[in-house]
């Protein structure tokens, strides 16, 4: 009986201190928040996961895919989380949103030298087209403006050359990414100038419908405890030391657990 009694109490304690893998992880190629650098994921946002991932003992692998992919799993499959995603009215029906992992800047963009004449417009610049990222909030953000010809990428960095390649006048972005996506695409960041900002842009850990209560509770004390002892604001200052580092800790949108309803 003692025997057995011991083997069921190392079982137990194996089980505690072994590593878990709870979630489906997808982030995206937005640099410098996320991207993939030889075939691994990495960024801001990234190093933020895995340092929640540290203290909490998780260790599902982080994806990166095409946004558009991302967000249909994180819409249409339980036990999801996709990162970074944009908090809006419409998103908080839809997923529980842990955030804010930065606060970014949503910005219409022209090439360089056309901004002044676009702004010359007046109300005549919402019929001139602008191009977004298919699936993003920056092509919500360009609708609810007011623009009526939002052209669909694939990608932010697509729909950078289109705007280079005259395809259309303008682009609306996240304004941390605009330096890198240009990197990308080998030009110059003074290649394109900002004509307004549209929007500021809470970001956020996203969990889809179906994602446990405790799961989700899990994240939310980790990245609680990364916020009070310092860990995220040296993660974010080494990304983005020119912004201010979100203090606060946010569970919003669709309550932890909620199941997918038919239809």
């Amino acid at each position: 009986m003692l025997i057995r009694s011991l083997a069921l109490l190392l079982f137990s304690l194996a089980a505690w201190s072994a590593p878990t893998r709870a979630l489906t992880i997808y982030t995206e190629d937005w640099p410098p928040i996320t991207f993939q650098r030889n075939g691994v994921a990495d960024g801001m946002a990234v190093e933020v996961v895995r340092e929640i991932q540290e203290r909490i003992r998780d260790n599902s692998p982080i994806e990166v895919v095409p946004w558009a992919r991302g967000y249909k799993e994180l819409l249409t499959n339980p036990e999801v989380m996709l990162f970074t995603v944009g908090r809006s009215e419409a998103r908080e029906k839809q997923m529980t949103l842990l955030g804010p992992i930065a606060i970014s800047q949503t910005v219409l963009l022209a090439r360089k030298g056309e901004a002044k004449k676009l702004l010359a417009l007046g109300a005549g610049i919402y019929q001139r087209p602008v191009g977004a990222y298919r699936g993003s909030i920056f092509a919500d953000a360009a609708s609810a403006a007011g623009f009526v010809e939002v052209d669909l990428a694939p990608t932010p960095q697509v729909t950078a050359q289109k705007l280079l390649l005259g395809r259309y006048d303008m682009w609306v972005e996240g304004g941390f990414v605009v330096s890198s996506v240009l990197k990308d695409i080998r030009q110059p960041s003074d290649t394109v100038e900002v004509v307004r900002v549209l929007e500021s842009l809470e970001l956020y850990l996203a969990f889809s419908r179906g994602t446990p209560a405790d799961e989700v509770k899990r994240w939310q004390d980790g990245f609680a405890a990364i916020k009070k002892d310092g860990s995220f604001k040296r993660i974010y200052n080494k990304w983005l030391p020119r912004d201010a580092a979100p203090a606060d800790v946010r569970l919003i949108g669709l309550p932890p657990g909620t199941a997918k309803t038919a239809g």
